[in-house]
């Protein structure tokens, strides 16, 4: 008795000190985020004082300028346009190269008959695609977005391809067994398996497509963060370059870490770590 009752304190304690453990790590994480930003500001202040030069403003400087970009409501205006092209562009990169890489994974035959396209796909320049779309298509979002997308789905095939190659064939079989229906045994056996190519996918495809986003504005369109980029570096406006970009990436960083990362927790918790 007394040795189960010592066992059990022990796994009791374990298990307060591991729940104790996940209570503050969160914490810990935001303040290592929080010192990482603050050691970014001092570099750029002590940079700023260094160069005694107009091309590179002082951080309270582009504060002051996000401020007043935000109370004329140029900047919301210009950002929630850019964000827009960013999620329907992310999106359909995503679903197509999802699809195509999940059916490469599968099918021999197939992923042999694309592979020279898919090579093709991730070679070409995505300046080269931005302006063959907007020849084609004119210059409207329509051109925008197929340009980014065309861009960003060859590297999701080549990520979901691989993990539908390794997506393990004995659960696919315990899933016949069972005689799951073709419905379940894809959305509780096959996805799952594949969550973590998706994610990695997902968070690569973020980072490139707002990158390629800008550029397509830049070169064609008459709104968005491109656009305004555009308008300031004709004027040598810095602090209006460095403003507007600060707040899209900041934006685009909130999105990685209060959707994707908590999303990608909940998928994968039934993993072992």
């Amino acid at each position: 008795m007394n040795r189960r009752s010592d066992g059990a304190t022990t796994a009791g304690v374990l298990q307060d000190s591991g729940g104790t453990g996940r209570s503050w790590r969160p914490g810990r994480e935001a303040l290592i985020r929080l010192a990482s930003l603050v050691c970014f500001l001092l570099l750029w202040q002590v940079a700023a004082m260094s160069a005694h030069d107009p091309t590179v403003p002082y951080p309270a400087v582009v504060f002051e300028r996000i401020g007043s970009e935000v109370a004329s409501m140029a900047l919301p205006h210009h950002l929630g346009v850019t964000l827009l092209r960013v999620v329907v562009s992310f999106a359909a990169a995503m679903l197509i190269g999802a699809a195509i890489g999940i059916a490469m994974g599968r099918w021999p035959v197939l992923d042999r008959f694309l592979d020279g396209w898919l090579v093709l796909g991730l070679n070409i320049p995505a300046l080269v695609t931005i302006i063959l779309c907007y020849i084609w298509f004119g210059l409207n979002d329509t051109a925008a977005i197929v340009a980014v997308a065309i861009n960003k789905i060859p590297t999701v095939i080549v990520t979901v391809r691989e993990g539908a190659r390794a997506v393990d064939p004995r659960l696919m079989q315990v899933a016949h067994a069972y005689r799951l229906s073709p419905q379940r045994k894809f959305l509780q056996v096959y996805l799952p398996q594949l969550h973590p190519y998706l994610f990695a996918a997902a968070r690569a495809g973020l980072s490139l497509i707002w990158k390629i986003v800008l550029v397509v504005e830049l070169l064609g369109r008459s709104e968005g963060i491109g656009f305004q980029l555009n308008v300031f570096f004709q004027f040598f406006d810095i602090a209006g370059i460095l403003a507007y970009t600060l707040v899209f990436a900041s934006v685009v960083l909130l999105i990685e870490a209060l959707a994707v990362r908590p999303l990608e927790r909940r998928l994968n918790r039934w993993r072992p770590h």
